[in-house]
């Protein structure tokens, strides 16, 4: 029997497996902070689009590090939050299997934004979406039914989830149709969720009612993709010597004879990036507002700091 010549530690993270392409294109979060009924009613999470990356200086207070008391150059990200308009409130009750959607209750206008993502094509459609839905705010047997329905909410479920849509048209971007999905709220009792969400709707929420500065935050996306590559670049194997028959970025050998399969552990060629992923403890430095009005002037300084006082904006 043969063994190999060095031992090296496995390249790669097996944690990560299968590398396959990400169901959705947008992030999910599939977890939420756990609640806290002392606290004020708020919502948990937030969704942005990344505009850019730029850089920032800082010192370093890190006792017992090489660069303690030294300044270092970090790269960081900017992500473009457009407040979110609340549409709709979910509310779950626990069963032996989980989570299940009890009600839901839709606000009585919905913007046509968030009615885009109900259809694939929206210029040829019939824009029916909401249509039924939203004549119940407008007599009072309605009115009664969603009291009704909000008032279930209240007295079974266990996690309030509000309805949020972003707004497109304030991104300038192409795209038209907003992304949909559901925060959860959490702190107080479960009437003063319900009522939270009742009283946002229709209404902006900034991300300023969500975050903070200096806060550590958690980022859900999906990485950039970059297709099909071998396993040199997908799992940073070692490559080769130059003399090696028939290509060196290659695995020399990739099992054993017995089992006569193949092992999972082993790096193969495959799908790399445009993997859904979490990222946990990032800083927001700043909270800034791009291009603002003030007292009718247009501000723009929104990247000056207390030690770089010059008049300039993250645009670049």
């Amino acid at each position: 029997m043969s063994h190999r010549k060095f031992e090296a530690p496995r390249h790669g993270s097996k944690g990560f497996l299968p590398k396959c392409r990400s169901k959705r294109h947008k992030g999910k979060a599939k977890a939420f902070p756990k609640d806290d009924p002392s606290k004020p009613v708020h919502l948990t999470c937030f969704m942005g689009y990344k505009a850019g990356m730029t850089h920032i200086v800082r010192e370093v207070d890190r006792p017992g590090s090489k660069v303690n008391k030294k300044e270092i150059v970090e790269g960081c990200t900017i992500i473009e939050t457009p407040p979110m308009v609340a549409i709709g409130v979910v509310g779950y009750i626990e069963t032996p299997r989980g989570l299940r959607a009890l009600k839901t209750v839709w606000a009585e206008h919905i913007g046509e934004e968030a009615k885009r993502r109900f259809y694939k094509n929206w210029s040829q459609s019939k824009k029916k979406a909401f249509t039924k839905s939203c004549t119940k705010w407008a007599d009072d047997l309605g009115k009664k039914e969603i009291e009704k329905e909000l008032s279930q909410m209240k007295k079974y479920c266990t996690t309030i989830r509000i309805v949020v849509h972003t707004q497109m048209k304030i991104l300038r971007r192409r795209q038209k149709k907003a992304h949909i999905m559901e925060v959860q709220l959490n702190g107080g009792s479960i009437a003063d969720k319900v009522e939270f969400a009742r009283n946002h709707f229709e209404k902006e929420v900034p991300v300023g009612a969500v975050f903070a500065q200096d806060e550590m935050i958690d980022i859900i996306g999906v990485t950039k993709g970059h297709g099909y590559k071998g396993v040199t670049s997908r799992w940073n194997t070692k490559k080769l010597p130059r003399k090696t028959h028939k290509g060196l970025r290659k695995v020399a050998c990739i099992g054993a004879w017995h089992p006569s399969r193949i092992q999972f552990t082993v790096p193969r060629a495959g799908q790399k990036g445009y993997h859904h992923r979490t990222e946990v403890n990032k800083k927001i430095y700043r909270m800034g507002a791009g291009y603002a009005m003030k007292d009718g002037k247009l501000v723009k300084n929104s990247a000056a700091t207390e030690y770089d006082l010059a008049d300039k904006s993250i645009n670049p």
